[in-house]
């Protein structure tokens, strides 16, 4: 499968995250081309320096950029880009995200559907237009997740800290509709938008959830960010060449 990436341009958005930086590896440590862009360059390389990725790599191009800036958007697209397909793997989010529902004011949640939902809006119109331009094949995954999909197990944070944000559940949700909203409208099989909805990732969470939320699962409970790879490297290759405007969920049974 991955070698059906061999010789395309992977650009990778959010790439000094948790998902994004561990792509970013996969497919350098596959020979793949990638151009990494995060809000911070500096600390988007330190974390891609700490995972074993050399930075200074023919393979990796880095840049800084902010994708809930308009023109900067714009303007990244519209230089001499050449890329076959994205990854929009950012999470912008503000500092009162992740109030539980009712510490949640209207201008909190209006402003992270801003961030996070206006955000995957921009980078999909641009790719749009990118490809309105070049007519070349090119594929986007953006990042949606089992929770815009069903409804949240509030019971899995009981006994701790933690809540299912309303601003989170409700942008994945909209991310779906998003990518078939442009497919449609763009309505050229060059170009295909599709997106993974991942059941809980692994990131130290407390022994409670981890517990809670694997009874809700076959028995792999949370998920290592690198069972990802395997479902986006298929959307991003020519082995999906005529899938557009899909979700693939993995949860391990989570969301039946």
């Amino acid at each position: 499968m991955v070698n059906s990436l061999n010789g395309k341009n992977i650009l990778v958005v959010g790439a000094g995250g948790l998902l994004g930086s561990r792509l970013v590896k996969y497919l350098i440590d596959r020979d793949v081309n990638v151009v990494a862009v995060d809000l911070n360059l500096l600390t988007m390389k330190e974390r891609l320096s700490k995972l074993g990725v050399d930075t200074g790599s023919s393979l990796l191009t880095c840049n800084e950029l902010d994708i809930t800036n308009e023109t900067q958007v714009k303007r990244f697209f519209s230089s001499e880009l050449q890329i076959d397909g994205i990854v929009n793997a950012a999470y912008p989010r503000n500092k009162t995200y992740g109030n539980k529902f009712f510490d949640v004011s209207l201008q909190s949640f209006n402003e992270n559907l801003s961030l996070h939902l206006g955000s995957a809006f921009l980078l999909t119109q641009q790719a749009a237009a990118y490809f309105e331009r070049n007519k070349t094949p090119l594929s986007l995954v953006n990042i949606s997740s089992i929770y815009g999909v069903v409804a949240p197990k509030f019971d899995i944070y009981d006994n701790t800290n933690m809540t299912m944000p309303v601003e989170y559940a409700t942008i994945k949700a909209a991310i779906q509709h998003l990518n078939k909203y442009v497919v449609s409208y763009i309505k050229d099989s060059r170009f295909r938008v599709n997106c993974i909805s991942p059941g809980g990732i692994f990131d130290s969470q407390p022994e409670a959830f981890l517990s809670a939320y694997k009874a809700h699962t076959h028995g792999a409970g949370m998920l290592d960010v690198d069972e990802m790879m395997g479902s986006i490297t298929y959307l991003l290759s020519d082995d999906s060449k005529f899938v557009t405007g899909q979700n693939i969920i993995i949860d391990d049974g989570f969301s039946i």
